[in-house]
């Protein structure tokens, strides 16, 4: 009996460990942005729930202002894009913060970087006060960098100078 129990629970661990990772939570009527998908892809936005319903349009990764509009059936979110309403599944979106980051650890007579590219190298887009709130986190993440909107821009800052309010 014993050898049949570690067979049964070692098929449910290859299982597990065979199904894609899930997106960050998904919430109705809020932004999201495409994530998880190769940068010579798209997501398909599909007319129904499901992998054989016919596709409206693509939408490549970093395209943020994708609102889901209800409650997802399974896998599959309703969701509009601002030209289409349809389908996407949610392994592929990733929900927008509120705007309730500030920037701390800056001392008061600096600011903190607001960069093209998550790398000390990269072009600075704009300097945000060393007391700015209401900053937005975006589902990018890369070597403790962390893609934001802030005053009408995004771009990347090291995530240790974010904190929530």
């Amino acid at each position: 009996m014993r050898p049949v129990l570690l067979g049964l629970l070692a098929v449910l661990a290859l299982h597990l460990s065979l199904r894609p990772a899930q997106a960050d939570p998904i919430a109705a009527d809020s932004e999201h942005c495409v994530i998880n998908v190769r940068s010579d892809d798209v997501l398909n936005l599909r007319e129904g729930p499901s992998a054989r319903a016919g596709i409206l349009t693509g939408m490549r990764y970093g395209q943020c202002g994708v609102m889901v509009m209800g409650e997802c059936r399974s896998d599959w979110c309703p969701v509009e894009e601002g030209h289409y309403s349809g389908w996407a599944h949610r392994h592929y979106l990733g929900m927008v913060s509120p705007a309730m980051y500030c920037v701390t650890g800056v001392a008061q007579n600096d600011g903190l970087n607001l960069r093209a590219w998550p790398s000390t190298t990269s072009r600075v887009l704009t300097v945000l006060a060393p007391n700015a709130c209401g900053i937005i986190v975006l589902p990018y993440a890369r070597d403790g960098w962390q893609k934001i909107r802030a005053d009408g821009w995004e771009g990347w800052v090291r995530r240790s100078y974010l904190t929530g309010q």
